[in-house]
């Protein structure tokens, strides 16, 4: 475990960002070498409980913004979190996570591994002394310095009542850009989302609309959607069925109802499609689309 070390407001190694809180945390406790944190960062947040398109998201942004350079932030929690560290860290970092508990203690259980690869990649940090246990309260204060860190926030997934909108406020608050990812109405996962757009978030679609929404990144990436495959296929049966399958679960019996071809027809479509990377099977037999239309 690599040591920690306490930083305190004002002296050296002070992220000059978090002197835009209202009321600033009087020290920090950093683990890792990535500090103090650039400025270029971009924070990714949302659900615990995500779909399987929301973490393929999460991770396609943390990648991506870690290839360009970019930090990386998020909170380490299961879901949208650990899945924005992992692609940040398959990108070779950066990507810094920020804990409601000390630095020294790995919160969730089963995210040791993770923990100890952003600290080898970037920092962990926290506003509490080591040894700090986690409770509930401690994490919406410490989505206050997510927030702070970073100059925009992407809200992957989020329910009606996810922490991550709480992120997103203070964001909005810090004038920091919001954006969201759009999803299914029939999704609780999105029902967060939708609404930031609704209340004047940014859509994000594609990377370009979050290298527009903030500029000093210098995000050059090509203009498609996030995590969508590069073209559709070439077969036109396969792009009609394929039109067919969104982001929510559909069975393969509905879309041999829809289309009157047959099971066995369908099945080998659908293989077709899931070697082509366009369609995933499901747990209990359905399939969505990879990525969005």
């Amino acid at each position: 475990m690599s040591a920690c070390r306490r930083v305190v407001r004002g002296e050296p190694g002070w992220p000059a960002p978090l002197e835009h809180l209202a009321m600033p945390p009087a020290e920090l406790w950093v683990r890792g070498a990535l500090w103090p944190p650039p400025v270029t960062a971009v924070a990714v947040v949302g659900a615990r409980a995500a779909t399987l398109t929301g973490l393929e998201v999460a991770r396609d942004l943390g990648r991506e913004l870690a290839a360009a350079g970019v930090l990386v932030i998020s909170g380490l929690a299961r879901g949208i979190d650990a899945a924005a560290h992992r692609g940040a860290l398959e990108a070779g970092g950066p990507t810094l996570a920020v804990l409601g508990c000390g630095v020294d203690l790995c919160y969730p259980p089963g995210h040791e591994r993770l923990l100890e690869a952003v600290c080898g990649a970037g920092a962990v940090v926290s506003e509490d002394p080591p040894g700090t246990e986690p409770v509930a309260w401690r994490f919406p204060r410490r989505n206050r310095l997510i927030a702070a860190l970073a100059l925009g926030v992407v809200v992957v997934e989020a329910g009606e009542r996810s922490g991550a909108l709480s992120t997103a406020r203070h964001a909005a608050d810090l004038g920091r850009e919001v954006l969201a990812v759009p999803g299914s109405v029939r999704s609780a996962q999105s029902r967060g989302t939708n609404r930031l757009i609704r209340d004047g978030a940014i859509p994000l679609l594609e990377v370009d609309d979050l290298a527009a929404a903030l500029p000093e990144l210098c995000l050059t990436a090509p203009r498609r959607g996030v995590g969508t495959p590069a073209a559709p296929p070439g077969d036109p049966a396969l792009r009609a069925l394929l039109d067919l399958v969104g982001s929510d679960p559909v069975h393969p019996d509905q879309l041999a109802e829809a289309t009157g071809a047959g099971a066995a027809e369908i099945a080998v479509r659908l293989c077709a499609l899931e070697l082509g990377g366009w369609v995933r099977s499901l747990p209990g037999g359905g399939v969505s689309r990879v990525g969005r239309r």
